[in-house]
């Protein structure tokens, strides 16, 4: 008996699309839940993803159907979700730490100007991202998206409002089911394993060219807008580069972006990893902030006075960059593997100098007009929660223009050689955070207890781990 054949649907008739109204046929978000509903029928979709960035940035939430998500459904998750470490265990009690005796649930909200499709799904299917609250409605002050909004939420008190444009670097591999084997670099076009020493090479990006229009065309259909795309050092390591904007809209891409990268990558039969260091003998991956702050009211960069020179806030901005960026370095280099990529005489500064397009430098500022000035930190790795890493990046810059702290000079020549002013491994960096009561003010109390307890569980996990380079070195010589 011959298998029935689903009824098809009419097509859309000019007309019928001349009456669409506009924000139906936008790729994403939508104003409320009229238009959600709307926007999903035209677009037959099926099922829904509600997701939320947990601590490591790491997708997590549920799917349901799109019908029952428009019909008032309340969405919750266990609190427990947001105090895992990577490795899927959790923290035990001490240093301020409490595991909740009930686990209870943490409120999904969904952020209906996130709303897009998910291109790779075989079945229509949407994404929207989330926010937690509480029982009484209040935001989960320990909630990677949360943290941020509270950082952004100070701006706008003093009348500011800041403006970021990450750049994200990862690896192309292929593909390693047994993690006792090193990453080795993935066959492009040409046949042959990628080899370093590519930069901006636009023969290394042509190797993945199938790849590379697998992302663009994802992240066109989530309404997601790739600035530049090039070729780094590494043995097919790529950059991609965002326009500058909103920082919680700027995080919210770079969470989508991973996600899509990883999935082109897959379909292509390799890896995508953003891992700070993949590659023994490789460059590691880095996650560059351009920063700026301008007047809400006027809309004009503060820091630069009307004159054009560099304005008391650019220059206190920088103080508190250089003042609180290595109490915050656990955010921004959050994995034992974080630090194989900071070390000295590498382009990953260890240091918290400043300088004027001196990429030696923690504090990179571009060369620019007035109205275009920025810093650049660069010091975040690629394996960074790009919530926790814009959120801590801003308040230390906050905190330096809160305070009026004054940056030292710029450096002129290399300072990346010796000079080591940045913590060298995670349980130091995570102690030096804990002493920090500003920034911890500024990023929330209970964040900061939570993110210290995860950050201690994982490297007593890695402690247990045996390294090759011990049974080589030490098996017969000690």
């Amino acid at each position: 008996m011959p298998s029935e054949t689903p009824e098809k649907k009419p097509a859309r008739t000019t007309a019928t699309r001349r009456r669409t109204p506009a924000y139906v046929k936008a790729t994403r978000g939508v104003k409320n839940w009229r238009e959600a509903a709307e926007w999903l029928a035209w677009r037959d979709i099926e099922d829904i993803e509600c997701i939320t960035p947990d601590q490591a940035g790491v997708a997590r939430g549920k799917m349901m159907p799109s019908k029952k998500f428009t019909s008032n459904t309340s969405l919750a998750l266990p609190s427990a979700v947001f105090m895992a470490t990577i490795s899927g265990s959790y923290p035990e009690d001490g240093h301020g730490f409490s595991y909740p005796e009930d686990d209870g649930d943490l409120k999904l909200m969904p952020d209906l100007s996130t709303l897009s499709e998910v291109p790779w799904e075989s079945d229509r299917t949407a994404q929207v991202i989330c926010d937690l609250v509480n029982k009484d409605g209040q935001a989960v002050e320990f909630t990677p998206r949360n943290v941020l909004k509270r950082v952004v939420a100070a701006y706008h008190k003093k009348g500011l409002k800041p403006v970021v444009a990450p750049e994200i670097e990862f690896y192309l591999v292929k593909k390693n089911p047994d993690p006792d084997y090193p990453l080795t670099p993935p066959v492009g076009r040409s046949g042959r394993a990628i080899g370093g020493g590519q930069g901006y090479s636009i023969a290394g990006v042509n190797e993945f060219d199938e790849l590379i229009d697998d992302i663009y065309h994802f992240s066109e259909s989530q309404g997601l807008e790739i600035d530049t795309l090039i070729h780094e050092e590494g043995a097919a390591q790529l950059e991609i580069n965002l326009r500058h904007g909103d920082p919680v809209e700027l995080a919210d891409q770079v969470f989508l972006f991973k996600r899509t990268i990883r999935e082109a990558a897959l379909k292509h039969d390799m890896y995508a990893t953003f891992m700070a260091k993949p590659i023994q003998g490789q460059p590691g991956s880095a996650m560059h902030i351009h920063q700026s702050i301008v007047d809400k009211k006027t809309g004009r960069n503060v820091f630069s006075n009307p004159d054009g020179t560099e304005s008391e806030a650019f220059r206190h901005f920088i103080g508190g960059m250089q003042k609180h960026v290595p109490a915050s370095l656990v955010m921004f280099a959050p994995y034992v593997n974080s630090y194989r990529r900071l070390t000295p005489a590498a382009s990953a500064p260890v240091n918290v100098k400043w300088g004027y397009d001196n990429r030696t430098t923690a504090f990179r500022v571009p060369r620019s007009d007035p109205a275009a000035r920025r810093v650049e930190n660069r010091i975040p790795s690629s394996d960074a929660n790009p919530y926790l890493a814009l959120a801590a990046s801003l308040a230390c810059g906050l905190l330096g223009m809160n305070n009026k702290i004054e940056p030292d000079a710029p450096a002129s020549t290399t300072v990346n050689d010796n000079l080591i002013e940045l913590p060298r491994g995670l349980i130091e960096a995570t102690l030096l955070f804990e002493q920090d009561r500003d920034l911890i003010a500024m990023l929330g109390e209970s964040f900061a207890i939570t993110y210290a307890a995860i950050k201690r569980a994982e490297f007593e996990t890695f402690m247990e781990v045996i390294s090759p380079w011990e049974r080589e070195f030490l098996l017969l010589n000690v």
